[in-house]
């Protein structure tokens, strides 16, 4: 479609020399300038530069009618010359029972699956078997009757990926394409269609309608083009819209959700999921701690990747607090080269080879220590609970002969890597160390020197395929949405003499779309008979 310069040389109309017409087949101008406007007793020269659409049979019925070459439009909307201003709304429609009925269908789709997440909230996930056994058991049922078997049998203990649930998200998936197949496609086919009126009755019944004597629709035309409408135009009759993207919208937001289910459906049926808890320098594979989480769960290659911990180190606040924990990680392949390196923490993840390693939490497992200037020893710390303390954990120091009845030794407790307390023979408190302080500490006789504390980094591993479908669905939801609130706007008009009688109608912004046309209607020039032509009149009369 190129940009064409056309020159309309209309012959005098009789009795009214100012009545412009059209070439007779349908034109689509937009974009266009109005470079001059004049007119003399025999003709009005009218000469616009725009973009010309025309269906190729009227092109052909009115060869020569035009000076250059025009391109016929192959997809073209189709041609609707209904009398009734408008016809831009989709037949039909059933009886009341028939609308009940599509109603409760629509219902059932869509709570029955918010039915089931809302259960899933309720219902813990993921727990062994002993402990649905305790929590529901058979001889007080919740509500009267539910069980651990009726968790067991319809897979409540893993809601997102049981089979009643994918079958109720096939559903509302099933639901949403005939949607989009009977409802939301005919509504666009028939907004795209040009649909004249030669009717100034029904144009008078749109949502706006006003009348302009002593105008051309021509001219009409050429305003509403610079407002951003696509204007067609045949004999008499005008045509124009804007905003059709807003058409298209909802089946964009009913394609973006059908993109979320199948993501959503992927992560819960086809992600492999696990933790793990490694104390420092230690080595761990991949496979050995993900587990499938549904049917379309496939272990890859990567699986085969050894994750050494380096290091496992603390970052405080003034207070002595734990403000971040960071552990330095390497990726070694099959042969034992390293494939990658990074310092994780929370919420700064590893990704490799489709998994994913997160930082989630951190232990105690050893304090080295040497006695008397002998060893380094490793003592191993076990988590302990006092008074509610989350992070507690503790050591004993063997002191004297390990078979006396009555063995006797060092205590040593720490809540995190920078101190340890420890505790004489009797229980009684001996003071306080740093790791790596190389400071001494005499208790009962004994040389004690804290060398370090070894941490543990808590992992969390993951591969999530239906991440980048669920990222994806959600941005084209975002999108298609904003674009459904563009409004729609038709309008219709027609030539009746030296008047224009002008209708129109929209689908949004129904209360600024009045003041919108009024303003528009307010840039149409109004004809004015010249001084010869009323001395031809009068000659003539």
């Amino acid at each position: 479609m190129e940009t064409l310069a056309l020159n309309l040389s209309i012959p005098p109309l009789k009795p009214n020399p100012y009545h412009t017409h059209l070439p007779k087949y349908p034109l689509s101008l937009s974009a266009s300038q109005i470079h001059y406007l004049k007119h003399n007793k025999r003709n009005l020269s009218l000469t616009i530069t725009c973009k010309l659409k025309a269906t190729r049979q009227s092109a052909e019925r009115e060869k020569g009618g035009v000076a250059g070459n025009i391109s016929a439009s192959e997809g073209a909307p189709l041609l609707s010359e209904d009398g009734n201003g408008g016809g831009n709304s989709a037949g039909g429609g059933g009886g009341k029972s028939k609308l009940v009925k599509k109603l409760w269908r629509r219902v059932l789709s869509v709570l029955v699956p918010s039915g089931c997440s809302l259960l899933r909230t309720i219902i813990e996930q993921g727990e062994a078997p002993g402990f649905y056994f305790q929590k529901y058991p058979e001889d007080h049922p919740a509500l009267g009757f539910f069980t651990w078997r009726w968790i067991f049998a319809l897979g409540f203990d893993h809601m997102f990926s049981c089979p009643l649930f994918l079958s109720l998200l096939a559903l509302l998936a099933a639901s949403l394409m005939a949607c989009t197949y009977t409802t939301q496609i005919p509504l666009v086919k028939v907004a795209r269609r040009w649909s004249f009126s030669h009717s100034a009755e029904s144009i008078s019944k749109q949502e706006f309608a006003e009348t302009l004597p002593r105008a051309s629709i021509q001219d009409l035309g050429v305003i509403l083009m610079g407002s951003g409408y696509e204007v067609f135009l045949k004999g008499p009759s005008l045509y124009a819209f804007k905003g059709l993207a807003g058409r298209f919208a909802p089946i964009g937001v009913h394609l973006a959700m059908l993109l979320i289910m199948v993501g959503g459906t992927l992560t819960a049926a086809g992600s492999f999921k696990g933790s793990v808890t490694v104390p420092q320098g230690l080595n761990f594979i991949v496979g050995d701690v993900l587990g499938p989480s549904g049917f379309l769960s496939f272990p890859t290659e990567a699986f085969n990747t050894e994750v050494h911990v380096n290091r496992f180190f603390m970052d405080y606040y003034d207070s002595g607090e734990v403000r971040q924990f960071h552990s330095d990680l390497s990726l070694l392949d099959l042969e034992g080269k390293e494939v990658m390196r990074k310092t994780i923490s929370v919420n700064d993840p590893l990704r490799y080879g489709g998994f994913t390693i997160y930082q989630t939490d951190w232990s105690l497992s050893a304090l080295q220590l040497m006695k008397d200037d002998e060893g380094p020893f490793n003592l191993a710390m076990a988590p302990l609970k006092i008074n509610g303390d989350k992070k507690l954990y503790g050591t004993f120091l063997p002191v004297g002969s390990p078979d006396s009845p009555d063995l006797k030794g060092i205590s040593m407790l720490a809540r995190d890597l920078q101190s340890i307390v420890l505790y004489d023979l009797e229980g009684k408190f001996a003071g306080i160390r740093r790791p790596n302080s190389k400071l001494p500490i005499d208790i009962d006789g004994h040389k004690i020197v804290v060398v370090d504390a070894i941490g543990s980094t808590g992992l969390d591993l993951k591969t999530d395929p239906g991440v980048p479908v669920v990222y994806a669905g959600f941005g084209f939801l975002m999108l298609t949405t904003c674009i459904s609130f563009l409004s729609h706007s038709q309008i219709w008009a027609l030539q009746d003499g030296t008047t224009v009688v002008v209708g129109g109608k929209t689908n949004r912004a129904k209360i600024d779309f009045p003041d919108d046309m009024n303003h528009l209607l307010d840039q149409v020039p109004e004809i004015v008979e010249s001084s010869s032509s009323r001395q031809s009149n009068s000659s003539s009369g």
